[in-house]
């Protein structure tokens, strides 16, 4: 048994092996001691090797989501091995296999996910002094590339995106700043090998080339993506049907933050561990967790776009007009993750509950689409048109599934009741059983004359009659021993036998064949995948924009005003998140900046507020950036590239840089 599981890990070198023995999933060696230091359980040891206790240890099988999740949020990859063969005919070790690996940035149950926060997998490439860097959300199928031409920039990058899990070449020495991460998976040099890596992007999408997604000039991007569907493939062993494009990023489209501001602005993450004391924390009232991560990807990537912004600006006036976003809000939060499950529709992986909340969410389309028929905003009609509606996918649901179904398929009982005559049948035959066991046993009472006898069932013998040996000579000659207990015996009837035969052939037959109707109902509906896709993106986006309503609503926010001419002024400015967890009234200020104006140098004492103005001011210029109204009176802003913000004083002594060094630098 050491020798299969040594042979099985050794194609898992950087994965933990879940190794399957019985109800347990036991690990050997170094994996042994690897898991009881980070699951804080038992290391104890079985056999011998050379002499020396082998350690071991082990968690239940039913409870393995739980320490699953516990390895993951600690960047750590698990490689799942089952037992695919038969115990009771298996000469030697029962066979094993591994049938998944689980690994932080390509996971996909919903258990092991957070809810609000996505998922990303990514892979840099380095070539000619540039950087490609793509990501993946697989639980969304949301794929981005894009290069940068520095390291400052691709660092920045990472901190915006802040992978699940970050893959790169052996070959590469990682930045000083990224070896601190978790999640690191070192990927061999020929998966960025550039013509193979496009050709596995190509055939991903089936096209000839990529000039179609605008990505034709972006090798080292490409390079990258190459790398990242070999790892995802490997990982999941599937096809990815959900990933059905690219789109590109360019930094000069977005305004960049650098990982120490990002970190000073505390956009989404405190110290503390508390969003309440971020400004994610403070904006985020969306109803929807589809809305929630959209919003934190909108708050870490602020947009030059005027356009943009100026649409989501008018989104939000209509949305307040008669506080329309209330009845949209009512809406939503009927709404279930549509964007994930459909993800796991289309990797095979769909619960049965994914299937029940995907329904109710598509019987709440119609109702959302008639709110949002009172605005004329177009960018709020455009929404409303890419939701959709879903009638016939809602129609089979609705006569499929039934509304409490189990957790899992492999349970049956999940295919309502007249959604198949056949699988009707085999139920009923398998669900009349009980009724044919009290008919025969009060028949076989009537001509034997033992009133106490009992015709029963168990899973270990199946069907018996079972009759007290006190009437033992009463017992008919055509009654087959089957069993002998203390006080009883159980016999088999040739009737009885052909009836046991004929009743478990059906419930077998019930489940694999439930199954089967169950694994057609997710072909049919990855048939609908980019659609259900469109409509996720666009309730995810709707939920963000009333949410902002709500936002302006409630905290007092106001519409900024974007210009061409360089400078800022703002006008009564609060600083969104002190004036939230804060019981004292926070005092508003104005401060503007103009081509005479370009530098503010403020004094005063310790704790006088000088950071927060400073912060305040970066914080307004950021949420106007998202297309949210901003905490002031008012806000005109011109042309914003970067933000800067740096808070204390504090050595860098990782890369062995002085508090003057950092400053300088940023």
């Amino acid at each position: 048994m050491i020798k299969q599981f040594l042979r099985i890990k050794a194609d898992h070198p950087e994965s933990l092996l879940f190794y399957r023995m019985g109800d347990f999933y036991e690990l050997f060696f170094d994996d042994a001691r690897k898991a009881a230091q980070l699951l804080d359980i038992t290391l104890t040891s079985r056999g011998h090797s050379g002499g020396i206790p082998i350690p071991m240890a082990g968690i239940p099988y039913h409870a393995a989501e739980g320490y699953l999740a516990k390895l993951l949020r600690q960047g750590q990859s698990v490689a799942i091995c089952e037992q695919i063969g038969d115990p009771a005919t298996s000469k030697g070790p029962v066979d094993r296999k591994v049938v998944r690996i689980v690994t932080p940035g390509t996971v996909t149950d919903e258990a092991l996910l957070e809810e609000r926060k996505d998922n990303l997998l990514v892979a840099i490439c380095l070539a000619e002094k540039l950087y490609g860097i793509a990501s993946l959300d697989l639980t969304s199928g949301r794929f981005v590339l894009q290069k940068v031409d520095s390291e400052d920039q691709l660092l920045s990058e990472c901190a915006r995106l802040n992978p699940a899990e970050l893959l790169f070449s052996e070959d590469w020495i990682l930045p000083a700043a990224l070896k601190q991460r978790s999640g690191l998976s070192r990927r061999p040099p020929w998966h960025f090998e550039p013509e193979s890596a496009r050709q596995l992007v190509l055939k991903q999408f089936n096209t000839l080339d990529l000039k179609g997604f605008g990505c034709e000039n972006m090798p080292v991007a490409i390079a990258a993506a190459g790398a990242l569907l070999q790892y995802v493939k490997d990982t999941q062993q599937s096809a990815l049907p959900h990933i059905q494009g690219i789109s590109t990023e360019n930094s000069d489209d977005s305004i960049l933050l650098d990982a120490a501001s990002r970190r000073n602005l505390e956009l989404d993450f405190h110290p503390s561990g508390q969003l309440q004391f971020t400004l994610f924390g403070v904006l985020d009232k969306t109803s929807t967790a589809m809305g929630s991560r959209c919003l934190r990807r909108w708050i870490n990537r602020p947009l030059r776009d005027r356009q943009i912004l100026n649409n989501r600006y008018s989104c939000i006036d209509s949305l307040l007009n008669d506080r329309l976003y209330q009845a949209v809000q009512t809406q939503l939060k009927q709404v279930g993750d549509i964007e994930r499950i459909s993800s796991r529709i289309a990797l095979k992986s769909a619960r049965p509950r994914d299937l029940l909340v995907l329904r109710n969410t598509l019987a709440v389309l119609p109702e959302l689409q008639q709110a949002l028929i009172e605005s004329y905003d177009p960018q709020l009609t455009l929404l409303r048109e890419q939701i959709g509606e879903q009638p016939d996918m809602l129609a089979v649901l609705q006569k499929a599934i039934i509304d409490n179904p189990p957790v899992l398929i492999r349970d049956g009982g999940v295919i309502a009741p007249g959604y198949h005559s056949e699988l009707d049948e085999l139920r009923n035959l398998s669900q009349n059983a009980d009724q044919f066991l009290i008919d025969m046993e009060n028949r076989e009472k009537a001509a034997t004359g033992i009133n106490n006898l009992k015709v029963n069932y168990n899973r270990v013998h199946g069907y018996y009659i079972e009759i007290s040996r006190l009437h033992a000579e009463k017992v008919p000659v055509h009654y087959t021993r089957k069993q002998t207990l203390k006080g009883v015996e159980r016999y088999i009837t040739e009737e009885l036998k052909a009836f046991e035969d004929k009743v478990l052939s059906a419930r077998e037959k019930s489940l694999a064949f439930e199954k089967s109707l169950y694994e057609d109902l997710l072909n049919l509906i990855g048939a609908s995948l980019p659609e259900l896709q469109q409509c996720a993106a666009a309730l995810a986006e709707l939920d963000v924009l009333s949410n902002f309503a709500e936002r302006a609503d409630t905290l007092n926010l106001s519409q900024p005003t974007l210009q061409d001419k360089a400078g800022i002024t703002i006008e009564g400015g609060r600083h969104l998140v002190v004036e939230q967890v804060s019981d004292i009234p926070f005092v508003a200020n104005d401060l503007t900046f103009s081509t005479q104006r370009r530098m503010l140098v403020i004094t005063g004492p310790n704790m006088g507020g000088k950071s927060t103005y400073m912060r305040q001011a970066a914080l307004i210029v950021l949420i106007a950036h998202i297309g949210c109204y901003v905490p002031a009176k008012s806000l005109s802003c011109g042309p914003i590239d970067k933000i800067f913000t740096r808070i204390g004083a504090s050595d860098d002594l990782a890369s062995g840089r002085s508090t003057f060094m950092v400053e300088m630098s940023e």
